[in-house]
This record gives C-alpha cells, structure tokens and sequence, in this order.
C-alpha cells in the first residue's frame, strides 16, 4: 500500500485508500472518501508523528528490492542484470511512476512481485488491477511481457524467517522459565466480512502461514490467529486484535508475544498500533510481558526467501500461480476478470 513520508502526505494518501473499491467498498465512495480522509486527518498525522513523522516503508521496500537485485544476480546470472521498482497503491511512487520509469529504461520483461506473503483481492488484487490498468494507458502494444507472483505464504524461507524472530524473541525478552508458556498472537491485517463471503482466499493462507510457523516452531508455544486495523462500521473479520489483549489480561496472563504475520516490514500497523495503541492496552489489561516480534525488513533470510521465489517464478515459465486465474465464487468485478486473462494471455520466451 505505501505510507505517507511525511505528515503532509497523510490527507493524499487516505484518499487514495478510502477510494479503492477493491480495499472498502463503500456506497457512494467518490463523495464519502475524500469526506473520510479529511476527517481522519488529524489523527492519522498524531500517529505518525509519534512514529517519527511518517512512514519508513518507502525506505524498507527499496532496500529489499536493491539487496534482492544483488542476490538474484548471484543465483541466477542468465536473467541478469536484475532491476526493481517500487509501486505502491495509495503514495508515491504509485505503479504509473514505476510503468513510466520501466519503459523509460527499454525493461522487456517484468515480474509483478507482490509484498503480501498471502493473497487477497483487496491487496494484492487491487495492486494488480491498477497495474493492468496502467499498462493500458501506458504500454497498449505490450511492449513489456508481464508475469505475477501473486502469494507464497508456506515458502520455507518465508517460515524459517518467521520461526527465526519468534524464537529470538522468545529468548530475548522472557526468563527461561516462562519462554514455553508465553501466548504468541499472530496479527494480521482484517478484512470486511463481505469480502470474506465472496469466497476471498487471505484467511486460510494467512492461517497456513500461521501453521507452518508454529510446526517449525514444534508447537511449542500457545498461539491464537487475530485480526487488526478494521476501519468503518461494517462487519469485519474477528476476533480484533485489541479485543483478544484485553480479554488475556483478563484471565491472567501477563506475558504475549505478538508476531505480525501478514507484514513484511516496520509501517504504522507495527510501530504504532501493534508497538503503542496496543501496547498501551496490554498496559491497562495488567500484561506486564507484551512484546512484539522484529519485522522481517531486511534480513537477508528473508531477501533470500524473495530471491528463491523469483528464481522458482523464472525457471517454471509460468505467468502465475495455479491460484490466480480461479475467481471468487461470488466475485461480481469485470477488473479481477480482465487482470486474470490478462496475466493469463501473456506469451513467456
């Protein structure tokens, strides 16, 4: 999605998020998303400010494409040389800026790489629509051939990294003797009900992430599978992330260990609502021992987790995964069905 550099960036990004239909769908959504931003502002930009002043996910996401381009490089030299670019979906650089540079620099062939582990329509879905969008206006010839790694929420190195952060954690920040005891709540980023219905794949990949980390891990710890960051008054997927500290406290604990799941790297959802709302939560539910696992970021377990799956991506020929061309059973948008035949008609050398 992008985060706002600085607090001036905050209105122009909230628009952009509260218009995507594909994220929120909201009734008369071209009036009531500009109305929702500006009321929002205020608040949004205390958050960040409390985080620094903006979002350090622009600083992230190009250190990961830069140390993925050196280790792709390394691993498979006849594709070579490699080149990334940022697209974000709401705050620049948006995908039309990555489109513009990439026919500005003669690019020929292009991987769609998408930074959510798991997929969802409302994510990586959007992401894709906007791209195919794009290129339509920008590339009508094709002069580019495209393919997608739409998901790889089970990839070994993805759990490896994971499993690596929980388990330092675990070390770092309780006694032995508690370490085997401590609740981990795996968070992920909610979605509306309505999306959910429709068929949307995110919860059972988010939950097989969550599986695979904890088999790594030997099940040795408890956990729970939680939702944060719901925006609006309509049904979302539960139980809240905030709900789920509270009632903990309440029975007692006073050690979790908070994993975000569904995230590659440090944004507002970590260093503010994970970091200090809830944090503050656990605080007045009497949770003396909440911590949260390290975000991925730039650990070089995890740049060789994305290394691995663009040189798999590369070397099986394939557009997509199995998964993208198969629809919601109840998904009603002509722009998901033009994005999967579009990713689905490319002609790969």
């Amino acid at each position: 999605m992008g985060g706002p550099k600085t607090l001036n960036d905050v209105e122009g990004f909230l628009t952009q998020l509260f218009s995507d239909k594909d994220l929120i769908p909201l009734p008369f959504q071209s009036l009531l998303a500009p109305w929702i931003s500006k009321r929002r502002v205020p608040k949004i930009q205390d958050q960040y400010a409390k985080i620094g002043g903006g979002s350090p996910i622009h600083h992230w996401t190009e250190r990961q494409g830069i140390l993925l381009e050196q280790v792709l490089d390394q691993i498979r030299p006849e594709s070579a040389p490699h080149k990334s670019y940022i697209a974000f979906r709401y705050v620049k650089p948006l995908t039309e800026h990555a489109v513009t540079a990439m026919k500005a620099d003669g690019v020929k062939r292009a991987i769609a790489l998408t930074l959510y582990p798991q997929y969802s329509c409302s994510t990586t879905g959007s992401s894709l629509n906007e791209l195919v969008r794009n290129l339509k206006d920008q590339d009508p010839e094709q002069s580019i051939k495209w393919s997608v790694i739409d998901r790889y929420p089970t990839q070994p190195l993805l759990v490896e990294t994971f499993a690596k952060h929980i388990e330092e954690a675990l070390e770092r920040e309780y006694p032995a003797s508690e370490r085997d005891s401590v609740p981990l709540v795996f968070s992920a980023h909610s979605l509306p009900m309505s999306v959910v219905n429709r068929g949307d794949t995110y919860p059972a990949e988010v939950g097989a992430t969550v599986h695979a980390v904890m088999t790594r891990l030997g099940n040795r710890n408890p956990y729970r599978l939680v939702w944060q960051s719901q925006v609006g008054p309509s049904p979302w997927l539960g139980p809240k992330t905030e709900d789920v500290i509270k009632g903990y406290g309440k029975q007692g604990f006073k050690n979790l260990l908070v994993v975000p799941i569904a995230f590659v790297s440090d944004h507002i959802e970590t260093l503010f609502e994970l970091d200090l709302e809830y944090g503050h939560v656990a605080k007045e539910a009497g949770i003396t021992g909440y911590k949260r696992v390290e975000s991925l970021n730039d650990d070089p377990l995890f740049i060789k987790c994305l290394a691995d799956v663009v040189k798999s991506h590369l070397d099986s020929g394939a557009s997509s995964t199995k998964q993208l061309p198969l629809r919601c059973p109840s998904c009603i948008s002509e722009k998901c069905g033009e994005t999967k035949k579009f990713f689905a008609d490319q002609k790969l050398e």
